[in-house]
């Protein structure tokens, strides 16, 4: 009797034997870029052993069974190789590949709940299909010569052949359904570093100071790109063209070491808009970049299906040059999900560029640390540090911190950075004390002044005391749309005061003589500094810290950082120097010395014994570097809300991945508790909720939305008063 993987009303029924066969071929070729094929093709073979059973069989013939299917192939492999530990590594992978990959022992806070023990006691010991015969496994070269014990190295890897098997099923099964899904074609990298030197070559001679200073950073950037891999600083004062620098070194040296594609990651979603549009502009190819974030706007490609296309490929990465968030990237890292996981395989031979590097997260560093080492080490990976501000994480600077890393390992790309910082040094910080709201405001009224606050509170309380039409707001209560609306305006020439959260303080190229900062962490500080005389048409322009009024407080999570920042302000006549931000940074961690993993990821990693029981569930569910629980708001209405365009692609579209990532150039966020009492109330509704659920909430009441600084969440208690 034939046995069968997948079932269709519309076409033959697929074959078992050709279902593994093509995704042994296909997570063979993922894993071999990192010298694991041999291992994948294992858990390709076996991934769907559990459908030979009867029952299985009978639900693919309409059966309404709960017959189970990924639990017989973990077992047979643990049977087949006793002698062999990596085989617990690939039975892992086989029992999550639909659910996600599993504890070793005990039951999980997170999902699946079910452990790896549980689900092989329960599984059938099957025979192989007829034709399948298992290839010798192989120790693979990332776990070769590894001292013991490796935990951390093994459970890292066994993420990388999860993601080679499951983004294999999935392109396989979607073979098989949709033979016709828009996935991209290869590129190639050279064309695209050609395109960037043509690009840099129309800018012209450097003819300014700033502009000869830049031009000498992208030549070190060139000349240093034939460094073997590994880790690279490049550290370049604000203004100092460190975005296209970074972008040569890492085309340059991805082809003159073969490596495949470049990972650009910052921890700011201004930063990465802005930075995915100057990345398409150099390379000239639009599709070559994915951009890949809760906020990315689908609308510069030319319809549906390439939109579309762009979705598909975020779900694995497959561009040769990828813009995503540090949220992206390190959640997927330690994530056990299907949908997070698929990626990782195309991380290993990249160029990884970390941009705003001191932003790295705090409390998970070390974890952090302990990854990017062993991309370096094992998955042929290069890792760049860029920013103005390194943060103190190399053995030189924290010593006892075991996952820090080697200074003799790591290379400066950019020339002098000291010389640099002196050579770009166009302002003077200066400490303004406490100050409350109305006297901030009358100093800055009438003046062409940018104030950042610590929080949207803050800013529109400031903006209302200037009033309308003669301050600016910027805010994430406003829409991307109206946020650039706004920027364009300040580009344009506005030359009163700008109200603004942390948003503006990197990848926005702003200019004003004089900066105001609330008192946060040093190396926002620094960030706001960026924003003051960029060009370098004033001698000095002036940056102004103050301690805002009560009520005001920086968020709960950077009191810390502040405090060390007042005595880094106290203790440095140029609180900008490398070497006051090398004190602050040291600082910061030994005082959080026991913060620097505070949901004890490493701690679960190395209790998994000498059985190797990871507990992977629990650790995606502990490695959250955001837990904010805000929901979408699409705003309907008004000059910022949606656009005829727009509005047809939330009614009629066809996708839904296309429509969510459209939308976001329209939405704001907000507690799930405000947009349930909208929709009760009638000011808001739910679009398609029989296709999507709850997805996609429209604010149709155009009154909660003011056209000059957003949505107001304030009171929510009183949105009905403001709805009627």
């Amino acid at each position: 009797m034939a046995l069968f993987a997948h079932s269709s009303d519309q076409k033959p029924w697929e074959l078992l034997i050709d279902h593994l066969a093509a995704v042994r071929a296909a997570a063979g070729a993922n894993a071999r870029r990192f010298g694991a094929d041999t291992l994948a093709e294992i858990a390709g073979l076996l991934h769907d052993l559990g459908k030979v059973k009867p029952g299985f069989q009978r639900k693919l013939h309409g059966e309404a069974n709960s017959t189970s299917h990924s639990g017989e192939g973990a077992r047979y492999i643990l049977e087949a190789f006793k002698d062999s530990p990596i085989a617990k590594l690939i039975a892992f992978c086989i029992a999550g590949h639909h659910s996600g990959l599993p504890n070793g022992l005990a039951r999980s806070h997170g999902q699946p709940a079910t452990p790896l023990r549980e689900r092989i006691s329960q599984a059938e010991l099957l025979e192989l299909p007829k034709g399948v015969d298992l290839p010798v496994p192989r120790v693979p070269v990332p776990l070769q010569g590894l001292a013991q014990p490796a935990h951390f190295e093994l459970q890292f890897f066994t993420r990388m052949v999860f993601s080679a098997l499951v983004d294999a099923d999935f392109i396989e099964t979607e073979r098989y359904y949709t033979p016709d899904a828009p996935r991209g074609a290869g590129f190639d990298l050279t064309e695209l570093r050609d395109a960037l030197s043509q690009k840099l070559a129309g800018f012209g001679p450097a003819l300014s100071d700033v502009n000869r200073l830049r031009a000498e950073v992208l030549a070190a950037a060139q000349s240093r790109a034939a460094l073997s891999p590994g880790f690279f600083t490049l550290t370049v004062p604000t203004g100092g063209g460190k975005t296209y620098s970074a972008l040569r070194f890492a085309l340059d040296h991805a082809l003159a070491h073969g490596l495949r594609r470049v990972i650009y990651v910052a921890p700011f979603m201004a930063i990465i808009e802005q930075t995915a549009n100057v990345f398409r502009d150099a390379v000239g190819d639009a599709d070559a970049v994915l951009e890949h974030h809760s906020g990315f706007d689908l609308s510069d490609f030319p319809d549906e299906f390439a939109a579309e296309r762009m979705k598909l490929a975020a779900q694995n990465w497959d561009r040769p040059v990828v813009v995503t968030t540090a949220v992206q990237f390190y959640e997927s890292l330690f994530s056990n999900r299907t949908q997070k996981c698929r990626k990782l395989h195309n991380i290993a031979n990249s160029v990884i560029i970390l941009d705003e590097a001191q932003s790295l997260p705090v409390n998970y560093l070390r974890p952090c640390l302990a990854a990017l080492k062993e991309l370096t080490r094992g998955y042929g990976c290069s890792v760049v540090l860029c920013t103005a501000t390194q943060p103190a994480i190399s053995d030189k600077d924290m010593p006892n911190l075991k996952e820090a890393i080697p200074k003799s390992a790591s290379r400066e790309i950019a020339p002098d950075p000291e010389r640099l910082h002196d050579a770009m040094r166009r302002v003077e910080v200066q400490q303004a004390g406490a100050m409350r709201n109305d006297d901030l405001a009358a100093r800055v009224a009438g003046r062409k002044a940018l104030v950042i606050v610590n929080n949207k509170r803050q800013a529109r309380a400031l903006f209302d005391l200037l009033g309308k039409g003669r301050a600016l707001h910027l805010s994430t209560n406003m829409t991307a749309r109206h946020r650039q609306d706004v920027l364009a305006r300040i580009k344009a020439g506005f030359d009163g005061p700008v109200i603004s959260t942390a948003l503006v303080e990197a990848g926005v190229d702003l200019d004003f003589p004089e900066v105001w900062r609330a008192v946060a962490g040093l190396d926002s500080i620094v960030q706001a500094a960026g924003r003051c005389n960029r060009n370098g048409l004033m001698a000095k322009g002036q940056v102004y810290v103050f301690d805002p009024e009560d009520g005001f407080p920086p968020p709960p999570e950077l009191v810390l950082n502040a405090d060390i920042a007042r005595e880094v302000l106290r203790a440095y006549p140029d609180p900008l120097h490398p070497d006051a931000i090398r004190a602050y940074f040291q600082r910061l961690y030994w005082d959080r010395n026991a913060d620097l993993d505070s949901r004890c990821i490493l701690k679960q990693i190395e209790g998994a014994g000498s059985q190797l029981d990871f507990p992977f569930a629990d650790i995606a569910a502990d490695f959250r570097l955001i837990e904010d629980a805000s929901r979408p708001l699409i705003i309907g209405t008004g000059d910022y809300g949606l656009d005829a365009e727009a509005r047809g692609l939330l009614e009629h579209g066809k996708f839904p991945g296309a429509i969510a990532r459209a939308m976001q150039r329209f939405t704001v966020l907000v507690a799930p508790r405000i947009r349930n009492e909208l929709v009760r109330l009638g000011a808001a509704h739910v679009a398609r909720a029989e296709e999507f659920g709850d997805q996609f909430v429209v604010l149709d009441n155009g009154a909660l939305y003011d056209d000059a600084a957003g949505f107001s969440p304030e009171n929510p208690e009183d949105l009905g008063n403001l709805i009627h």
